[in-house]
């Protein structure tokens, strides 16, 4: 018996240690096995038989058996509830701006399986849809922003009274994103500005974000304007922008999540997996010190393109993180792969000891990527490299193939981005 106690503790430890010093995407199973589409252009989906438009003012559930098209900008109103049955399919119109707006005190239980996903793509014919074919998913909700008064108003195109955000919940629920896929969001608005794939503004913490991809969005696949979120197991798939960006004084847990770049993708500011500020000071925006900063914990994340990247496309490589002022970021047992740099520091941030105290590294495996961190000020770049070259730190850089990095990196078949060895040392 105490032999049996002995082994059992043995095993529990060592399970526990292993789960700790993963890198990047983890779990027992590939779990982008069967809910993701990584070639959702060719897919072939079924015509859509009902439209949705207009107000959403009553609880409505849509169903398996239907296929639907959402056309224009469409409000699930304050106090209704939208219900979608696992297996869903919902075809966006591309001749309007369509648009699902879940409004400030509405919810969304989207919750499908990791057999039977909800999925939001283009309503065009199978070959012909790109990014930009529709807007995207916005829900506001009620949690705290750093907008002057609390309360911030999306500038997409909306209803203004329906398109406010913010407020004092932190526990705020705006229901239900799971097993959901987005695909070929971002088309611009009449001032010329893409939607992101999800817009997530004032959403609390006890709304439930996990198992969602966005795939070739012609804007950020996902953005966080203020709140208090908690999201994991989120795929990025050859987003336009940013793959994940974070403002308005956004307190996020994010883990067990991918960025899929693609090194010919890119706005003209460059674009990147994480963007990171507080306030948009490019916009005369001030912050507001009693309000919140934005602070991103972010753990098991994978940052990669698509592809090694050969000579001739070096200069296509941009890096994977850009810090504004601000801002805290904490990047823990992550995997980052075929980058220029792990971080750019906006030109308006003071390197110093103190700060970088505030941007927290640890137990990263960086490859193929040149240096941890640059700024525009190229006098602080060696700085901020012996910075996190201590031990303390735990971070190892490699050289490899994505096929020797990862378990699979094939884009024809699902694919297995879970790294193939933890330990490239022996």
């Amino acid at each position: 018996m105490k032999k049996k106690l002995i082994l059992l503790v043995f095993f529990t430890f060592t399970t526990l240690i292993k789960a700790q010093n993963t890198k990047g995407i983890n779990g027992d199973t590939n779990w982008l096995n069967m809910w993701t589409n990584f070639n959702p252009k060719t897919t072939n989906y079924n015509e859509a038989s009902i439209i949705l438009n207009g107000v959403i003012s009553a609880d409505m559930t849509l169903k398996k058996e239907n296929v639907y098209i959402l056309v224009g900008t469409v409000y699930v109103a304050s106090n209704a509830t939208l219900t979608i049955q696992a297996g869903t399919l919902i075809r966006c119109d591309t001749g309007t701006l369509t648009t699902l707006v879940i409004t400030k005190g509405a919810k969304i239980i989207a919750e499908g399986t990791e057999t039977d996903p909800i999925i939001f793509t283009s309503n065009k014919n199978s070959g012909d849809r790109n990014p930009g074919d529709w807007g995207g998913i916005i829900v506001l909700g009620d949690a705290p922003i750093n907008k002057s008064g609390g309360v911030g108003t999306l500038d997409f195109d909306l209803d203004p009274q329906k398109a406010m955000y913010g407020g004092d919940n932190k526990d705020s629920d705006s229901g239900i994103l799971k097993y959901v896929r987005i695909e070929f969001s971002g088309k611009k608005t009449s001032a010329n500005r893409p939607i992101n794939g999800l817009s997530l503004a004032g959403v609390g913490s006890k709304t439930k974000l996990e198992y969602i991809q966005v795939t070739s969005s012609d804007e950020d696949s996902f953005q966080f304007y203020g709140g208090y979120v908690n999201a994991n197991n989120l795929v990025s798939m050859r987003s336009a922008d940013d793959d994940f960006d974070f403002t308005q004084g956004v307190q996020c847990n994010l883990s067990n999540s991918i960025a899929i770049r693609s090194p010919f993708l890119s706005d003209s500011y460059g674009s990147r997996c994480f963007e990171m500020e507080t306030v948009d000071t490019r916009k005369g925006e001030v912050l507001d010190s009693k309000k919140e900063m934005t602070r991103v914990n972010a753990t098991n994340i994978t940052m990669m393109h698509t592809e090694d990247i050969g000579s001739e496309t070096e200069g296509l490589k941009h890096e994977a993180i850009l810090i504004r002022e601000n801002t805290f970021l904490t990047l823990t047992n992550s995997v980052i792969s075929g980058f220029s740099h792990l971080i750019i520091f906006s030109d308006t941030v003071t390197i110093s000891n103190e700060y970088l105290e505030k941007i927290i590294l640890k137990d990263l495996l960086i490859n193929d990527t040149k240096i941890i961190g640059t700024t525009q000020n190229t006098a602080t770049n060696s700085f901020i490299s012996n910075w996190y070259q201590g031990k303390q730190f735990g971070i190892e850089f490699i050289k490899l193939k994505n096929d020797e990095l990862f378990a699979s990196s094939s884009m024809k078949k699902k694919p297995d981005f879970r790294v193939k060895s933890q330990n490239f040392n022996n």
